[in-house]
């Protein structure tokens, strides 16, 4: 067959669009691979493109989906490194709410032995993320302090999980109790509520009254004044998203005295190069530690392709922890790592 199942999200709006259609199934290009998605994961930019907030860069498919996992079906030309049948987990530019997913063979990565499908798929969009933003962009390092705000969302966890390994110490936000006891397993240090806490008190009492040396936001708007007050001298802010608003105001003053960096970056638009050369260092330095399964994805809730609506209305929710997966084409046998 050269037809495929995909969700398509019609004219835009709320989950309620989402709907499985077909069409052609891609053809690899040159450097690309053909993946048979097994699974892919659900992430807020998802929503973003459903409702016409984050639309597709140039030459890359218009089907929602920035990860998936599955098995190598074709190579094209110049493909190196995969062999047909290979399993693998990929960031993708858009294309993984798909039976199939063409991707650079570069921007593929193995699947960490003693991890199924569904949890490799879960790792792609948040380890690129949070290596290119937090260690990459905003250089942390072993023995500072480091505030991500959302710790219990999937980029909150792997932020926690990452930063932890590499000997940061790290705080982090969350909505309720129940989240704040995830954070803390996850390997954050202290946990603010932020619906009764101030993350900026609590900030300074946790660094000793130094402030902190990079906070990963991911909220903008009215947060991104108190990221400032929060931070240290020569600290770093990295804006990831703008769940909060798109507007924010600082005190600029207050940015020169604390030699501040505000970093703001979106990761889908980069080059096949820059994303490259992040999958060769994530495979270096972050690959060999998910032998830890402290340190593997965790997946909250696996829906049916089908059900891509409901996956995209938990998202919206807020009230998952860890990451949620469509299963696209599991394989007999693979667990869904819930």
């Amino acid at each position: 067959m050269s037809t495929m199942r995909y969700v398509d999200y019609g004219a835009g709006g709320g989950p309620d669009v989402l709907r499985i259609a077909q069409c052609e199934r891609p053809l690899p290009r040159e450097g690309e691979v053909l993946l048979e998605v097994a699974y892919a994961g659900v992430n807020r930019p998802d929503c973003a493109q459903r409702i016409g907030r984050y639309p597709p860069p140039p030459g890359a498919s218009p089907i929602i989906g920035l990860e998936v996992a599955g098995r190598v079906a074709a190579l094209g030309p110049g493909a190196q490194r995969w062999q047909i049948g290979d399993a693998v987990c990929a960031l993708v530019p858009g294309g993984g709410y798909a039976e199939f997913c063409a991707v650079p063979a570069t921007h593929c990565l193995p699947v960490p032995p003693g991890l199924s499908l569904a949890q490799a798929a879960a790792l792609p969009e948040t380890c690129f993320t949070v290596w290119d933003n937090v260690f990459v962009r905003a250089r942390l390092k072993a023995g500072e302090s480091f505030l991500v705000h959302g710790g219990a969302g999937g980029i909150g966890t792997t932020a926690i999980q990452m930063a932890s390994a590499f000997g940061a110490r790290v705080l982090t936000t969350a909505g309720d109790e129940a989240k704040a006891d995830y954070c803390l397993e996850a390997g954050a240090e202290r946990v603010v509520l932020y619906r009764n806490e101030d993350f900026v008190a609590a900030a300074m009492d946790f660094s000793g009254g130094m402030g902190l040396d990079v906070v990963l936001d991911m909220v903008g708007g009215p947060y991104l004044e108190r990221d400032l007050e929060a931070l240290a001298m020569d600290g770093r802010i990295a804006v990831i998203a703008f769940m909060g608003g798109a507007q924010a105001t600082i005190d600029v003053v207050k940015l020169l005295r604390k030699r501040a960096s505000i970093i703001g970056s979106t990761l889908r638009p980069r080059s096949v190069a820059y994303k490259a050369e992040l999958a060769a260092e994530l495979e270096r330095h972050w690959w060999p530690r998910l032998a830890d399964v402290r340190l593997q994805p965790v997946v909250h809730s696996v829906f049916a392709l089908e059900e891509a609506a409901k996956a995209h209305a938990l998202m919206e929710s807020g009230t998952h922890s860890g990451k949620i997966v469509l299963a696209v084409r599991p394989e007999t046998g693979d667990g869904n790592g819930s």
